[in-house]
């Protein structure tokens, strides 16, 4: 028989359980005289954990009285959320593990016997599988759709969904979520709220655990009955998202663009992150040419690319995401802001221009300036030369006045 707890009130019911199939108390495989029979009362016991089940059984009957002899036991059970069956050995009569509870809960288990009578060889038992399928509850259509994780640069995460097509009118969503360091589940610690209701949580970094499975289930309560619960299963590190990458500089040094910029601000290490540059170039003849290429070297904040001879101008954008070696996944940033570098012979024409047109400015003011100061020297020359000339023919004149006879003065006036 398969025992379930019931859940808290507030997940409303997963009511169960039994065993499509019991094992047998023989077996068609022996070992050293005696049945290697399946393990007997088997139980899968719910602790409330949305979905993280307990699952018991004893030694069989047919070896209870079997000494020398070591006896392991092999599960395996289907995990739904990846679609696979997992394995594992143990000689524990207990084992935890990850189970959909929307979903049938598979398990298979088998007895392995290792004796000095079997040549210390190990001897399996026959395999039983159990499945319980669990019956829909809740107003039809109310589960919610669309449930979408975001880890905001490990600072604090966001999970969001929309109503099922059938929710009834007044209509009121709860969350609960749970990890392995958690003593029990709790509630959102912080709704996120649109006019028509609740439609996400926001985690703040202190209540999230990585590299651990962290359970959530959303239910909700309506006028006409329960909605119904959906639970889900994630690793917060596969669903990290940096921020915007800052301080992009370009430059171009001896026929190489080069690209630098700072990691994003957040908690994501710099050697988990990787990025992905976008290259535009605008040729001579007006075509567009882009590129993209992923960084994956660790800490490297720096790009270079040679620069097309006839290239008018080269635009780049950057964004960056959790490497392979720190997650199994995650999100893309968005995309910083884009910067550009323009041909060196495009850049030095209007500076040419424009220092050309201030040269004429200041060359033109100053011949004026040359032209007016040589006028006015000249006038004064002209000034001097005169005067010079009128003083000496005075003298002349006093001079032949005073030498010439007095008939002969008419003639000098």
């Amino acid at each position: 028989m398969l025992l379930l707890n019931k859940f808290p009130a507030w997940l409303s019911a997963f009511a169960l359980l039994l065993l499509t199939q019991e094992p047998v108390s023989t077996s068609e495989v022996t070992a050293c005289g005696v049945a290697v029979d399946p393990p007997a009362n088997i139980e899968i016991t719910d602790p409330g954990f949305l979905g993280y089940l307990s699952i018991h059984w004893t030694l069989p009957t047919s070896l209870q009285n079997l000494t020398g002899c070591t006896v392991r036991y092999q599960l395996r059970y289907y995990d739904t959320y990846e679609e696979r069956w997992r394995s594992v050995r143990t000689v524990k009569l207990t084992y935890a593990a990850q189970f959909d509870p929307e979903k049938p809960i598979k398990v298979r288990i088998l007895t392995v016997l290792k004796c000095a009578c079997t040549n210390g060889t190990e001897v399996q038992g026959e395999e039983k599988e159990w499945v319980y399928t669990p019956e829909p509850t809740g107003v039809a259509e109310s589960r919610i759709r669309d449930f979408h994780c975001v880890y905001y640069g490990k600072e604090y995460m966001e999970c969001t969904w929309e109503s099922g097509p059938g929710q009834p009118p007044d209509s009121q969503h709860y969350l609960y979520y749970w990890h392995r360091e958690m003593d029990e589940t709790k509630e959102c610690p912080e709704y996120i709220i649109f006019s028509e209701g609740r439609r996400g949580c926001r985690f703040p970094r202190e209540s999230l655990l990585e590299f651990s499975k962290f359970n959530l289930c959303v239910n909700g309560s309506s006028p006409a009955g329960s909605l119904k619960m959906a639970y889900f299963s994630i690793e917060v590190q596969n669903y990290v998202k940096p921020a915007v990458v800052s301080s992009v500089h370009v430059s171009e040094i001896d026929g190489e663009l080069k690209l630098d910029w700072s990691p994003p601000s957040g908690q994501v290490p710099e050697h988990c992150l990787e990025y992905e540059v976008e290259s535009s170039t605008t040729m001579e003849n007006g075509k567009q040419k882009q590129e993209n290429m992923v960084l994956q070297n660790l800490e490297d904040t720096s790009y270079s690319v040679p620069r097309e001879v006839e290239s008018q101008k080269t635009c780049f954008r950057i964004r960056s995401k959790v490497n392979m070696y720190c997650a199994d996944g995650g999100f893309w940033s968005d995309w910083s802001q884009t910067k550009c570098t323009e041909n060196k012979e495009t850049q030095c024409i209007p500076k040419l221009t424009y220092l050309g047109l201030v040269g004429l400015v200041v060359i033109g003011i100053a011949g004026v300036i040359i032209l007016c100061l040589s006028l006015w020297i000249l006038k004064k020359i002209s000034i001097k030369k005169i005067n010079k000339k009128d003083a000496l023919y005075s003298l002349y004149k006093e001079k032949v006045n005073e030498t010439m006879p007095t008939i002969l003065s008419p003639i000098f006036k």
